[in-house]
């Protein structure tokens, strides 16, 4: 297939020969690499790839992927990283606009031609033996924001959605040695349109890139269900297995004792009696197992993914976890890093899950984009709910300045992006949809409305009737037009009396605050006046603060002093300033004073003297 840099401005485009998404389950090639989690089936590529920069599309070396093309001349840059980061163009802080507003006059799906940084990426690898004689792939966990990829000058595919998966099948064109990867990747596509986060705008490979390989028989997907009814356990599992095999399942739980195991090749149902429950409190969790073997018994792959089990689900118009009303103690997560932006490290994502343990947070919203796979692991084993939300968020197309024009509404009801937005949808629920911490779904976030909107609710629903689905925009829209989209009424920045007027109401749906208590600055006060509601209203069921972490950069001014840098350091305009430092910790993740007040109101105890 020939590629196409067409694909960028064409929001029909957005995956070209990527396979379809599925479970983050682990692959292994024995008991052994199991038990141990470290599989010979995986070979990581981060680390130190050629690189070359360019400020736009006309001035890019188009043909750096052949393989007689030598890259002598090119730079080293760091995998997983920012190009903004490491040298090579400006880092640009916008919130509510696109960050050409005010620059080039452009409508989607268009992109400037002129201000489109791309950055050639190559990595040069001879294969891992245990992937020799197998079929190959290879997983970019996160690139912002489109990409091309090439093998051996062969052209492999393309896709865009910055933060889930794009994965690709290599075996035509793999050797066992001296094979050269290569990756461009623009900054600006149609996907930027989709992309408009209140959040530092940035580039690159910023998350992990591996190879993994399917031996003769492979798990391609599981969608686990892990059910409680009060009592007991209610297991189901569906297998999409490719090749010929025997099929062993098993179900261990914390002491590695087998509970339940099974023979069958596509799905597999356990009642486990007086199984233990999953929740923020006491984090159960079991391990399934699934064992392919050959006809001599010999093992061909394992394949691992811990379980929770948990019923959520709305009671009378309430929110119940295991029958149990649940009050969400939340705050919104950025992935962000003062050092690396949000190229973050299992380090970052322990001291986050650790620091909320510890200060009473029980939930966190994605915002507003799926986040790295280990978060929901680290999720499910400490014990947190997750608001999971799609990659999606179109401010500047539907709110510039309070004026809106729905002629230009991304994605609203337009037929050409309806696509792309479900891929996001779809993308996010494949990868996610075994993990216990995932409570809700979200469609995204501040994108108005639409029937596009409309069909991601449609598709969550369709496949996850376990869970509930969540858009706050509805409540942007006349008449109540789109209500059904949601299960719960979700705002944003409501006054408490706001709040309190909705709830006498009785509507018979819960009440969430998405987004409440701004953090910026010297703020935080008040959050008691919405804590109160708690105890006053059953539909009231708590919220989630914006945000967590400051989005400083580290950096250093002209006496060569290390500083936190804000929107409009770095001479980028438009800008939206200090905006990007509203959270309840620092950017370097020291605490600021607002945690104290947090930490007390989202307390399960509550003393009064």
């Amino acid at each position: 297939m020939k590629y196409t840099l067409d694909w960028l401005t064409n929001p029909e485009v957005f995956a070209v020969n990527r396979i379809a998404a599925h479970s983050d389950h682990r692959i292994y090639a024995n008991h052994l690499e199991a038990d141990a989690d470290n599989s010979s089936l995986i070979q990581n590529l981060n680390g130190t790839w050629k690189f070359a920069w360019a400020k736009n599309p006309s001035e890019w070396q188009q043909k750096f992927y052949e393989e007689n093309n030598s890259t002598d001349n090119f730079d080293n840059i760091k995998v997983p990283g920012h190009m903004e980061l490491q040298g090579y163009g400006k880092p640009q802080y916008v919130n509510t606009i696109y960050p050409w507003e005010g620059q080039e006059h452009l409508r989607p799906p268009f992109i400037s031609e002129k201000d489109n940084p791309v950055g050639s990426y190559v990595r040069y690898f001879d294969l891992n033996d245990a992937l020799k004689n197998k079929r190959v792939f290879i997983s970019f966990q996160g690139v912002e924001t489109a990409m091309y990829v090439w093998l051996n000058g062969g052209f492999i595919g393309y896709s865009e959605d910055s933060f889930t998966p794009s994965e690709f099948e290599l075996t035509p064109y793999i050797r066992e040695k001296g094979n050269k990867l290569a990756v461009a990747v623009f900054k600006r596509s149609s996907a930027s349109w989709l992309e408009d986060q209140d959040f530092w705008r940035f580039s690159g490979i910023f998350r992990d890139v591996f190879l993994y390989a399917a031996p003769s028989a492979h798990v391609r997907d599981m969608k686990v269900i892990s059910d409680y009814d009060g009592t007991n356990g209610i297991f189901s599992a569906t297998l999409d297995i490719v090749g010929k095999c025997s099929v062993k399942s098993i179900l261990t739980d914390e002491n590695g004792t087998v509970i339940a195991e099974s023979n069958e090749k596509e799905s597999v149902n356990w009642t486990i009696e007086n199984s233990k429950p999953w929740s923020a409190e006491i984090p159960n969790l079991y391990t399934f197992t699934v064992i392919l073997t050959d006809e001599d018994g010999n093992e061909i792959e394992i394949s691992r993914t811990k379980v929770g089990f948990r019923r959520f689900e709305l009671k009378n118009g309430i929110m119940c976890l295991n029958g149990k009303r649940i009050i969400f103690k939340g705050i919104n997560r950025h992935e962000f890093d003062a050092k690396t932006g949000r190229a973050i490290t299992k380090e970052d994502m322990l001291f986050d899950i650790r620091f909320m343990k510890k200060n009473n947070i029980n939930a966190v919203r994605t915002c507003h984009y799926p986040n790295n796979s280990l978060w929901y692991q680290l999720c499910d084993a400490y014990g947190i709910y997750l608001i999971d939300e799609t990659n999606l968020e179109t401010h500047g197309t539907w709110q510039k300045l309070g004026a809106t024009d729905p002629s230009w509404n991304v994605p609203g009801s337009l037929p050409e992006w309806k696509e792309a937005v479900l891929d996001r949808a779809k993308s996010m629920y494949e990868r996610d949809k075994n993990h216990a911490s995932v409570l809700i779904w979200s469609c995204g976030n501040e994108s108005y409305c639409g029937e596009d909107i409309a069909a991601m609710s449609e598709y969550f629903r369709s496949v996850d009737p376990t869970r509930l689905v969540h858009y706050e925009g509805v409540t942007r829209v006349p008449n109540h037009q789109y209500d059904s989209i949601t299960d719960m009424e979700s705002r944003m920045y409501a006054k408490p009396q706001e709040v309190e007027e909705y709830l006498k109401q009785n509507n018979g749906r819960p009440y969430i605050s998405c987004e409440y208590m701004h953090a910026m600055g010297n703020s935080l006060g008040g959050l008691s006046l919405y804590t109160d509601l708690e105890d006053k209203y059953e539909a009231y069921q708590g919220g989630f603060i914006w945000d967590y972490i400051d989005q400083a950069i580290e950096t250093k001014n002209d006496d060569g002093k290390t500083v936190l840098a804000y929107g409009g350091d770095f001479e980028d305009r438009p800008s939206d300033y200090g905006f990007c430092t509203n959270g309840v910790i620092y950017a370097d993740r020291t605490y600021s004073p607002k945690v104290q007040e947090m930490k007390a109101l989202y307390s399960n105890i509550r003393m009064s003297i």
